[in-house]
């Protein structure tokens, strides 16, 4: 067993011998496999071995998914003010997303994924890496408890090459597949594109032996579920479904008969749509109704505290803090290894400010999100707040309804506090590890003290806001970790999104109120949390109420979660919620004073619009590789 080269870092023992080291990329569809990898016969031999390979997929995996939140940017709630280029990374952390653009919404950025495409291959082999082998291990193996936990051990491995599948295809459409270990770039040089259709149902079949043989409970931090993999064989067939509608009754839609008109070899099915929306219904209710997973707190919104206050926030802020590591919400997450391990999240440095730990607020709320946020007394929208520019509004700060008027948002939805920080809120601010003082927030103030509220009222040195909000959620409110150095488990799926994904196919499938009304149910689980009355179904009765209830949820509950980039473009919804092909004027987004920020979509082509909704197969890929086609929106 000389030479093994385990190297154990924090919470992932990452095997060297045999890895992808995101620092080796070459320009090529794969990292190779190591020169110096030890024979079979050396290291396949005990559980322990396997456990060791599947961790260190785990470690490559990670990197694919755990920078979802930088997607948002392509919506109209996140402002992710970069290109995820090196500034946003330490070492190998985020370089599947390094070159992507995040930040341009209305602009054809698809061509912008080399890196993530490469990567993800490099996942894949890494993950066939484990399967091919541990299922060699299963033949040599007489002992029915072993086989059972290598069987495990391939279930989470295909699970993960199944996930990356699925992102994949929803990215490009027609991706290259394989199923075994690449030694050599010369073994794919001339593969060709395998059609969607097909590449989905192998992914499903990686899901479906997942649920099958993977474990009830995780048997270590971080480690995959078969509820995780149901979760997400129910979320692929959901996608399914929406690709093939060929009838959306509401929106405006550039492609009159739905389905994904830009990918050339598709054409969608109805009877194929209806039959994956119940498909996907089932998975998802079996997972609702027999995984035994709760919400968070059992979904309680928890206390609000004071307004203006952060020292009592409620329960959905402290979600998305290491506090619910082993909550049973995050059904399928990838954990981090904290100070001092090189493999912390750096989600605080992401959506922080400078006061915590110099952090640099790439990611931050556009100012509309605010409207967003529904009442917890009637349950409904309330009216826009006024946006005032108080160098010439004498009563900016105290006028009724005024955006700048903290008044303005009590009584929201509890997840607004958890989320984000408006006029008047406060954060801890983060010094050298050690707790600094309580901050203010005031949008276009950097020092100084806000005279207009009582201590705390230092000011935040919020330089990256730009509309009149900064991020909560995400950020850390103690000290002890550096802004690079978290210890968040980031899911790539939660419980919450799992029932509001149910809710979706279900009300597609039955309508709202069938399904014996679970739809309903659930949806209210999630709202809740917030604090907020359930929905009433006599005022949620038809289909397209009901799913703009859904997408609601999914935009308050998901936020900077890397979820509404992909809705958007599986329900051919970016003209729905910015603006037609060729409108002049665009859209445009004023912040809290009510001046102009931005102007998206101004008189945007119709091939941008296409564009935005199938990436561009890398060049670099097609120089290599004469069989690879493109999508057609980029010859």
């Amino acid at each position: 067993m000389k030479n093994k080269n385990i190297v154990k870092t924090g919470l992932i023992t990452v095997i060297i011998g045999g890895s992808f080291l995101l620092s080796s990329c070459r320009n090529d569809l794969l990292n190779q496999l190591s020169t110096s990898e030890l024979a079979s016969d050396l290291f396949w031999a005990t559980e322990d071995d396997a456990t060791y390979a599947l961790n260190g997929a785990y470690a490559q995996v990670r990197g694919l998914f755990d920078r979802d939140y930088m997607f948002d940017g392509q919506g109209e709630y996140l402002r992710f003010r970069s290109s995820a280029t090196t500034s946003q990374s330490t070492g190998d952390r985020a370089i599947a997303y390094r070159d992507g653009q995040y930040d341009r919404p209305g602009t054809a950025t698809g061509d912008r994924y080399n890196n993530y495409f490469r990567y993800s291959y490099a996942g894949i082999n890494r993950a066939n890496y484990v399967i091919d082998n541990v299922t060699k291990m299963l033949d040599n193996t007489a002992n029915e408890t072993s086989k059972r936990n290598l069987e495990a051990i391939i279930g989470e491995a295909r699970m993960m090459r199944g996930m990356i599948y699925f992102r994949l295809i929803t990215m490009w459409g027609d991706v290259q597949y394989f199923d075994r270990i690449i030694q050599s770039n010369d073994e794919v040089a001339n593969l060709s594109r395998t059609p969607i259709a097909e590449v989905k149902d192998k992914i499903i079949e990686d899901f479906t032996y997942a649920y099958e043989h993977c474990t009830d409970k995780p048997v270590a931090l971080g480690r995959f579920t078969k509820w995780g993999a149901l979760a997400f064989r129910g979320k692929i067939k959901l996608y399914w479904a929406c690709w093939n509608r060929t009838n959306w009754p509401w929106g405006k839609i550039v492609a009159p008969n739905g389905g994904w008109p830009e990918l050339e070899t598709f054409t969608a099915n109805q009877s194929e749509s209806d039959r994956y929306y119940r498909e996907a219904a089932e998975d998802l209710r079996t997972v609702i109704e027999q995984s035994g997973l709760s919400l968070y707190m059992n979904g309680d919104p928890g206390e609000y505290g004071e307004l203006g206050g952060c020292e009592v926030l409620p329960n959905y802020y402290h979600l998305f803090t290491p506090k619910a590591n082993n909550s049973e919400e995050l059904m399928v997450a990838f954990p981090h290894g904290g100070t001092g391990t090189g493999q912390g999240e750096e989600l605080m440095r992401d959506f922080g400010c400078r006061a915590q730990e110099g952090s640099q607020g790439w990611g931050q709320a556009r100012f509309g999100l605010v409207d967003r946020y529904q009442s917890t007394i009637t349950g409904d929208f309330v009216e826009p707040v006024i946006r005032l520019n108080p160098n010439t509004a004498e009563d900016a700060y105290t006028r009724e309804n005024s955006a700048l008027n903290p008044q303005s948002y009590v009584n929201r939805d509890y997840r607004m506090k958890s989320t984000v920080l408006w006029e008047g809120e406060t954060m801890a601010g983060i010094l050298s590890l050690s707790f600094d003082q309580y901050r203010r927030y005031r949008y276009m103030t950097r020092t100084g003290t806000i005279n207009a509220y009582p201590p705390p009222n230092e000011a935040i040195n919020a330089d990256a806001d730009a509309e009149g909000l900064m991020t909560r959620k995400f950020v850390r409110n103690y000290a002890g970790q550096g802004r690079a150095d978290g210890d968040y488990n980031y899911p790539a799926m939660r419980l919450a999104d799992v029932y509001l994904l149910y809710a979706e196919a279900a009300n597609e499938a039955y309508g709202p109120a069938g399904d014996g009304g679970l739809a309903l149910e659930v949806v209210n689980k999630v709202r809740h949390r917030g604090n907020l009355p359930a929905l009433k179904p006599e005022k949620y009765a038809d289909k397209e109420t009901f799913f703009y209830a859904i997408e609601q949820e999914r935009i308050i509950e998901l936020f900077a979660e890397g979820h509404r980039f992909w809705d958007l473009r599986r329900w051919r919804s970016i003209e729905r919620v910015w603006v037609e092909p060729q409108t002049s004027g665009g859209v445009r987004l004023y912040d809290s004073w009510g001046a102009l920020k931005n102007t998206y979509f101004n008189n945007t082509s119709l091939l941008t619009y296409q564009r935005m909704y199938i990436f561009k197969i890398p060049s670099s890929e097609r120089d290599k590789n004469p069989n690879l086609t493109q999508n057609r929106p980029w010859l």
